[in-house]
């Protein structure tokens, strides 16, 4: 999906996005559901992984499959704030997020309501934000492919994050 509950295979709405980015198009294709990415990792047409936010070697049915899978991909990154996960035993890279408490900005629950997150603490270590450690892996791979391009990931607080999302569902549910 896109921003605004717009959907990737709607041309229209790609167009849309992708004037508010400021680039010429947006792939068509709407990415794989987890269980889809999970049988492509075992087979072997995903060579790495990035996990976040989320335990699948816990959470997701058919446990045996979803461990096998993480098993033969080459190269796992997890971003999670606990290393005694069941899918952090699966990981080649561990980026430490903060968890709960100790990270400031808004959530979106699975019923759409967005909640503004205060931070009690600061997180242990070099914990960080999980769109912190987003928007820092999205520079450096874009300085990587597109040198000279106007940076696209240009956000230093969640701040301006939330008035981005702001300005793409303008007039949307």
């Amino acid at each position: 999906y896109l921003p605004g509950h717009r959907d990737a295979a709607n041309p229209q709405h790609r167009q849309e996005v992708g004037d508010y980015w400021g680039v010429d198009s947006l792939p068509a294709n709407p990415g794989l559901s987890a269980i889809e990415l999970f049988e492509q990792l075992q087979n072997g047409t995903i060579k790495a992984l990035w996990i976040a936010c989320t335990n699948p070697a816990q959470s997701l049915p058919d446990q045996n499959r979803i461990r096998q899978a993480l098993e033969t991909c080459p190269f796992v990154v997890l971003q999670e704030a606990f290393k005694t996960t069941e899918t952090a035993r699966y990981a080649d890279l561990l980026l430490p997020a903060a968890s709960w408490g100790e990270k400031e900005g808004t959530v979106t629950n699975s019923e759409r309501r967005i909640s503004n997150v205060r931070k009690a603490i600061q997180p242990p270590g070099e914990a960080r934000s999980d769109w912190a450690i987003t928007v820092d892996f999205a520079q450096r791979l874009q300085k990587r492919l597109q040198p000279d391009a106007p940076a696209l990931f240009d956000f230093a607080t969640p701040k301006a994050l939330f008035d981005e999302f702001k300005g793409l569902t303008v007039g949307r549910d």
